[in-house]
C-alpha cells in the first residue's frame, strides 16, 4: 500500500478559500552577502524544517556565486517576522541562501551522516573563478562579493491579530518549485514550537504505529494526530475549510504551557490504546487505509467517554463502534462533503452517542 492509499482523506481536495481579510505589511530591506550569511548562522534568519531539499548541484551553486562576483542582477527573497521573536523565516529563496553559506563555510551541501564532505570549488563558470573556494578568492573579489547586496521582501500580518495564518497562504503559493508541500509539511515548518514537536513525539507512539503502519512520508499520520486534538479541543469553534482550522489551533497552541501538553499527550495516547486494545489494527477503516473524517469522530467520541470515566469492557466497547459504522447518518457524513461544518459536527455528535454506552 502506498502512502497515498493509506489514508482516505476528502479535505486534501478542498480548494476552499478561508473567508478571511489579512491586513499585510511588507518593505524591502537590503542586506549584504557576508551579512546574511552571519544571520544565517547565527539563526537570526532560518530556514524551517521540511522545506523542500536543497536541490542545486555544484554548477548550478557556482553559477549563482558568479552571477554575484559580476554583479549581474539576481532574484530577492521572501522573509515572514515571526511574531515575539523578530526572526526572520525563510518563505522563499532558500536555495539562494543556503548556497551562500555553504560557499562561506567551504563545504558543498554538506551531510551530517556522511564522514567526509564535497569542498565547494566553483564549477563550470569563467576560467577566473574556476575551481576557487571562498578562501580562495582574490581579495577584491571577496570584498566585492561580501559586500553585494541581496534583496528581501519582508512580511509581517497585522491582523487579524494571533493567528498568524496569512504566512500560511504566503508559503504555499510562493514555495510551488520542486515536490509541492502538503499542508502538514507547510505547518509543521512555520509553526514550529512545543505543540509540534509534541505531536512529532506522539507520532512514534507504539499503539498508533500499529493501527497506522509505518511513518507517512508526507506527514499525514503527524497532520492526523493534530486533527484529533483540533476537533476534540476546539470543535466548536470549527469553519471550513480544514487545513484554515487546523491553521489556527496550531498557531494558537504553538508554544502552549507544559501542563496543556501533557494534558495533549495522555489524551491521545490513551483514547488510541483503548481503541487498538478494543479494535485492533482495522480502527478508522471503512474500505482501503484510513478513513480522516471516521478517525477525527470515533477519536473525540471516545476521549469524551474516558472522559466521563473508565472503559472495562472491551466487548462492550467493540459494540458500540460497530454499531457505529453501521449508522447510515454517520457513514454519509464520513464519506461524503466531510469538511462541511454540518457533517463535522454531526458525526463527532453521533459518535459521542455511540460511545456513551461503552461500559
Amino acid at each position: 500500500m502506498t502512502d497515498q492509499e493509506t489514508v482516505t482523506d476528502e479535505t486534501d481536495s478542498d480548494t476552499t478559500i478561508a473567508p478571511k481579510n489579512y491586513d499585510i505589511t511588507s518593505y524591502g530591506a537590503d542586506y549584504d552577502v557576508e551579512g546574511c550569511v552571519k544571520r544565517l548562522n547565527r539563526g537570526d534568519i532560518f530556514i524551517p524544517p521540511f522545506q523542500r531539499d536543497y536541490v542545486w548541484n555544484i554548477k548550478d551553486a557556482s553559477r549563482f556565486i558568479e552571477s554575484l562576483l559580476f554583479g549581474l542582477p539576481v532574484p530577492g527573497v521572501f522573509l515572514a517576522k515571526e511574531p515575539g521573536t523578530n526572526k526572520l523565516l525563510v518563505i522563499d529563496g532558500q536555495q539562494r541562501l543556503k548556497t551562500l553559506k555553504y560557499y562561506f563555510d567551504g563545504i558543498f551541501n554538506p551531510n551530517k551522516e556522511e564522514k567526509t564532505h564535497r569542498v565547494f570549488k566553483l564549477y563550470g563558470v569563467q576560467e577566473k573563478y574556476e575551481g576557487k573556494t571562498y578562501s580562495d578568492l582574490d581579495e577584491s573579489d571577496r570584498v566585492n562579493l561580501n559586500d553585494t547586496i541581496i534583496h528581501a521582501t519582508i512580511i509581517k500580518q497585522e491582523s487579524p491579530d494571533g493567528d498568524d495564518t496569512s504566512i500560511y497562504h504566503v508559503f504555499e503559493r510562493l514555495n510551488s518549485g520542486g515536490r509541492k508541500l502538503t499542508a502538514q509539511e507547510i505547518r509543521s515548518a512555520l509553526y514550529h514550537g512545543k505543540l509540534i514537536d509534541l505531536i512529532n513525539e506522539l507520532n512514534s507512539y507504539a499503539d498508533w504505529r500499529e493501527i497506522f503502519g509505518k511513518p507517512h512520508k508526507r506527514l499525514k499520520d503527524v497532520e492526523l494526530i493534530l486533527r484529533f486534538l483540533a476537533i476534540h479541543i476546539s470543535g466548536e469553534l470549527y469553519k471550513k475549510p480544514m487545513n484554515e482550522f487546523l491553521n489556527r489551533f496550531t498557531a494558537n497552541h504553538k508554544n502552549a504551557t507544559d501542563a496543556l501538553l501533557l494534558d495533549f499527550e495522555v489524551l491521545f495516547k490513551n483514547t488510541i490504546s483503548l481503541i487498538f486494545e478494543s479494535i485492533g489494527k482495522g480502527a478508522f477503516k471503512l474500505e482501503r487505509g484510513i478513513n480522516a473524517a471516521v478517525f477525527d469522530s470515533v477519536m473525540s467520541g471516545v476521549a469524551t467517554r474516558i472522559h466521563k470515566g473508565p472503559i472495562n469492557d472491551s466487548d462492550s466497547f467493540a459494540s458500540c463502534y460497530k454499531k457505529l459504522l453501521e449508522n447510515d447518518s454517520f457513514i454519509k457524513a464520513v464519506s461524503q462533503s466531510t469538511s462541511d461544518d454540518t457533517n463535522v459536527s454531526l458525526r463527532i455528535k453521533i459518535a459521542q452517542e455511540a460511545f456513551e454506552k461503552a461500559k
